[in-house]
């Protein structure tokens, strides 16, 4: 299932709309959007083994969503 602009909005709280029109455009699943969510939220170690990179859509979201912060550089 697709992922509405409330399902973003309740996963990342307000963001801003061009980045909330990129990840909706991008048809990104909910099942996406909760792994970049706990990724964002560096729960990461809570999955354990199964923790795994983010790939795909779900890392284009993490890299969009993480853009403008001030310290950050994409992980390589």
């Amino acid at each position: 299932m697709t992922a509405t602009h409330d399902d973003i909005k309740r996963l990342f709280g307000e963001i801003d709309e061009h980045k909330m029109a990129e990840i909706i455009a991008g048809g990104a699943s909910m099942a996406e959007l909760e792994e970049v969510a706990a990724h964002l939220a560096a729960q990461t170690d809570v999955m354990g083994k199964l923790g795994r990179p983010l790939t795909g859509r779900a890392l284009r979201i993490y890299e969009l969503l993480r853009r403008d912060e001030e310290q950050w550089e994409p992980d390589s």
